[in-house]
C-alpha cells in the first residue's frame, strides 16, 4: 500500500476509531508501562490467568488484555492499523500474517528469536513455523497449532473388511465404498460440510504443485494437481458417499453410523468424548490423512503472537512473548485451553503423550504444509469454498470449476501483480 493512500485511509477512519477502540494509554498513573495485548476467543479469557506471574517477574510492567471475538478480530486489527491505534502485541491467525506484514503492521522477529534463550526454532514443527515466514523474514511465533486429521468409525471400518485406516486415496475410496455398501442407501460414508473449505484444501495441499504460481501472481487451479484433488472431492458426492444435506449433529450421526469419516481438527476430540453416545465411545478413532501415495500433508493452522511495529514498548512486548512461549507457561496455557502446543518439548506432557486420539495430531504436525502466504489468500479461500460447493451440487464440472477459480483468483491478485511488476522495474 502506498504511503499517501494509507495516510488518507487513516484520516477518513480517525473519527470513528475513538468510539470503537479502547483508550490508547501506554503508561499507568504510577509510571508503570502498560502493554496492550489483544487475544481472541477462549485464549483471551485464559491468558489473563497467566499475566500476574509475568507482572511479578517484570516489575513496572502491567498487561492490559482485551479479548476479541474471532468474528470481529480481523477487521478490528485493520481498523486499528488505519487509526494508529494498534496494541503492543496481539494474537494473529496464521493466514493473516502475510497481510499484516505487507502493511508493515508487525515487527520482524528474526534478530529477537536468534538472541532468545527461550525460543529454539528447531523445537517447533517446521510447517507451522513457516506460516510466519514472509519473503524470508519471521513476523510471528506460533502460540498454538491446529491441523486436520481423519476421525473415523474403526468398528464399522473393520466390519467392512478394513482393520486399519487406509493410507492412500485409492484405499480410502475403496474403504468408503465398502462402508456405504454395508450401511445401505439411507446412510453415508463421509461428512463433507459444504460450508467448510478445509477438506478440499487439505486434498489440494497434498499435491506437488502450488496453488498459486509465478510468485503468487496467478492462480494455479487449472494445474493437474488441483484438478486431481477436486475430482477426488467431487467423486465422494457423485458416488453418494457424502450426504448433500446439512448434518446438524455430527456426534449423533457418528453414533448411529449415518456417517463414518470426518476430516476435522483437535477441538473435536473433546466434543467426540462428550457427545458421542457412551455406548459408542469405543468405536471412534483418529488417523493421519491418507494421501495419493501414502500418509500425506495436512494444513498448517493455528495462531501466532506478533509485535506491532508501532509499539513504543517493543522490548517489554517481546518479553511477554517469551514468557508465554516458555515450556512451563505453555503447558499451563494448553491445559487451560485444550489447544495443541507448537513446541515438541510440550508434547512430552503425559496428558498428551498418553492420549491416542491426540497422538494422531502429533504425528500429522510433522507433515503440514502452509497455505499460500499472500495478503489476498482469505479472499481466494472464499472463492475456493464457493466453487467446492458448486462442484458438490453438480452445478459445474471439475475442469470448468478450475478454470473459473483461476479467473476469479487472477482478478483478486490484479493489484498484487501491478505492485510486484512495478517493484521489479529498474
Amino acid at each position: 500500500m502506498r504511503q499517501g493512500r494509507r495516510t488518507t485511509l487513516r484520516s477518513v477512519l480517525a473519527a470513528g476509531i475513538a468510539a470503537s477502540l479502547p483508550a490508547c494509554t501506554r503508561h499507568a498513573g504510577n509510571g508503570d508501562t502498560v502493554l496492550k495485548f489483544w487475544a481472541m476467543g477462549r485464549e483471551g479469557e485464559v491468558v489473563t490467568a497467566l499475566v500476574p506471574e509475568f507482572e511479578r517477574l517484570h516489575p513496572g510492567v502491567k498487561v492490559a488484555v482485551q479479548q476479541l471475538p474471532w468474528t470481529a478480530a480481523h477487521q478490528k486489527l485493520l481498523t486499528a492499523f488505519a487509526g494508529d491505534a494498534m496494541p503492543d502485541l496481539f494474537q494473529l491467525g496464521n493466514t493473516w500474517v502475510a497481510e499484516m506484514a505487507a502493511l508493515r503492521a508487525i515487527e520482524p522477529l528474526d534478530a529477537r528469536v536468534a538472541a532468545s534463550p527461550v525460543l529454539d526454532p528447531k523445537d517447533y514443527f517446521r510447517g507451522i513455523w513457516n506460516t510466519n515466514v514472509i519473503d524470508g523474514r519471521l513476523y510471528g511465533v506460533p502460540w498454538y497449532v491446529d491441523t486436520r486429521v481423519m476421525f473415523y468409525n474403526r468398528e464399522l471400518l473393520a466390519r467392512a473388511g478394513y482393520p486399519a485406516m487406509p493410507a492412500t486415496w485409492d484405499g480410502w475410496m475403496q474403504a468408503m465404498r465398502a462402508v456405504k455398501k454395508l450401511v445401505g442407501p439411507d446412510k453415508y460414508a463421509i461428512l463433507l460440510p459444504h460450508e467448510e473449505f478445509a477438506p478440499l484444501l487439505v486434498l489440494a495441499l497434498q499435491q506437488p504443485e502450488e496453488l498459486l504460481r509465478d510468485g503468487g501472481r496467478h492462480g494455479n487451479f487449472r494445474s493437474a494437481s488441483f484438478r486431481r484433488a477436486l475430482a477426488m472431492y467431487s467423486a465422494m458426492y457423485r458416488e453418494g458417499l457424502a450426504p448433500m444435506e446439512r448434518v446438524s449433529n455430527i456426534y449423533h450421526e457418528f453414533s448411529t453410523e449415518y456417517v463414518s469419516f470426518y476430516i476435522s481438527g483437535p477441538w473435536n476430540i473433546g466434543e467426540f468424548r462428550r457427545r458421542v453416545a457412551p455406548a459408542r465411545q469405543h468405536t471412534w478413532a483418529t488417523a493421519l490423512m491418507p494421501g495419493p501415495q501414502g500418509p500425506a500433508a495436512s494444513l498448517a493452522g493455528g495462531s501466532s503472537l506478533a509485535v506491532a511495529s508501532s509499539s513504543p514498548h517493543k522490548e517489554a512486548a517481546w518479553q511477554l512473548v517469551e514468557f508465554l512461549l516458555r515450556v512451563d507457561t505453555a503447558a499451563k496455557f494448553n491445559a487451560l485451553t485444550g489447544n495443541l502446543p507448537p513446541r515438541r518439548a510440550n508434547w512430552n506432557d503425559p496428558r498428551l503423550a498418553g492420549d491416542p486420539p491426540v497422538q494422531a495430531f502429533r504425528l500429522q504436525l510433522e507433515n503440514v504444509r502452509p497455505e499460500p502466504r499472500v495478503p489476498e489468500w482469505e479472499s481466494i479461500l472464499a472463492e475456493l469454498r464457493t466453487m467446492g460447493e458448486r462442484v458438490a451440487h453438480g452445478g459445474i464440472g471439475v475442469d470448468a470449476a478450475a478454470a473459473e477459480l483461476d479467473a476469479r483468483t487472477d482478478r483478486i491478485l490484479e493489484k498484487r501483480r501491478w505492485m510486484l511488476d512495478r517493484k521489479a522495474r529498474p
